[in-house]
């Protein structure tokens, strides 16, 4: 998933934006990219900060869309809803298609780097209701 993406994403039961962004592993592709302007409108995944907020360069922004996120989690502020990002592609799957034990699997195998309040308290699974915190 690229940074990129976070000035697109919004949860998609409260349409809460922007998502919280926690990148558990990322990697650096050789790729060409050249850029002449700040691509994202809105949001900077990489800085976590509104665009009118920030000083963004075009250069900046090529050197990002280098950058590809493996591995992380996405969280809703508002109702506490987090998707995971998983061999590079996010999640953002209403409740019902998801799959309990590939989630709370997920959970566990990051638990460490995963905020205690989603673990013990996210939706629509965490591990305080398997009673494992």
């Amino acid at each position: 998933m690229k940074y990129r993406l976070m000035d697109l994403l919004a949860c998609p039961i409260d349409k809460d934006f922007p998502l919280k962004l926690i990148v558990f592993q990322e990697e650096k592709r050789s790729i060409e990219f050249r850029h002449n302007s700040v691509i994202c409108e809105l949001y900077c995944g990489l800085k976590a900060a509104y665009v009118k907020d920030s000083s963004l360069s075009a250069e900046e922004c090529n050197k990002c869309m280098k950058r590809e996120i493996l591995n992380g989690i996405l969280i809703c502020s508002k109702c506490s809803r987090w998707y995971p990002i998983v061999d590079e592609i996010p999640q953002l799957l209403p409740d019902e298609l998801r799959e309990s034990s590939e989630d709370l699997s997920f959970l566990r195998k990051y638990a460490e780097k995963i905020p205690k309040n989603i673990l013990e308290e996210g939706k629509p699974f965490n591990l305080a209701a398997t009673g494992e915190r």
